[in-house]
């Protein structure tokens, strides 16, 4: 029989501990902004190297799309049930 914690905050309502993700927009926020900066900036150090200059827009691009693919994988994983450890005492 599985049991459910319940945590009770002082300050919020009640809610289950999981180990599913949180839907919190800041989270895509981050990944979407971290991916663009930091792809950007690989993008802007290349062009400066490289004499080119294309591949800041490039770099700006794969981030976006970095970004969101981390969001998709973050908050569309498959709702699992918890298992009871298995207790070998027969």
């Amino acid at each position: 029989m599985p049991v459910t914690v319940i945590l009770r905050g002082v300050n919020g309502p009640e809610r289950s501990s999981s180990d599913e993700p949180q839907g919190d927009p800041w989270h895509s926020f981050g990944y979407i902004t971290a991916g663009v900066g930091l792809y950007g900036l690989i993008g802007f150090l290349l062009d400066r190297w490289l004499g080119t200059h294309f591949l800041v827009a490039v770099g700006i691009i794969a981030g976006a799309a970095f970004g969101i693919y981390m969001t998709w994988s973050r908050f569309n994983k498959p709702h699992q049930p918890k298992q009871p450890p298995y207790d070998d005492k027969t």
